[in-house]
């Protein structure tokens, strides 16, 4: 399993950026991607962001994309999330998790952290 913290949440005015940062806190941090989901009240789990390690390719949803950066430390397990021009849509539980894609689409793999809140005011 994997086991991660995400951490960098916060309440910001429209506008304003977060950056979020997943420090592995278990076994294993995925060797061929990770990524970023959010879930907002009363909504599904849904892809934000992925990271292909060999390469680097990086994707995203298309309601971040432009506004949102995925980058990561692979020596040092760390992956972050850059959220820029940050929208009250954006407002949400994010969790980082290991992934694996099916052609454009990703899935998570091994367990869930506990998520950071991401609030934004209008």
């Amino acid at each position: 399993q994997v086991q991660l913290g995400e951490s960098g949440g916060g309440l910001v005015q429209a506008g304003g950026s977060l950056r979020l940062s997943c420090p592995p806190s278990g076994r294993t941090f995925s060797s061929y991607a990770m990524g970023w989901f959010r879930q907002a009240p009363g909504k599904s789990r849904d892809f934000v962001a992925a990271i292909v390690w060999s390469g680097g390719s990086t994707y995203y949803a298309d309601s971040v994309k432009g506004r949102s950066t995925i980058s990561g430390d692979r020596a040092k397990n760390m992956l972050y999330l850059q959220l820029n021009s940050l929208k009250p849509e954006d407002t949400a539980v994010y969790y980082c998790a290991a992934v694996t894609n099916r052609g454009s689409s990703w899935y998570p793999i091994g367990s869930w952290g506990q998520g950071t809140q991401v609030t934004v005011s209008s």
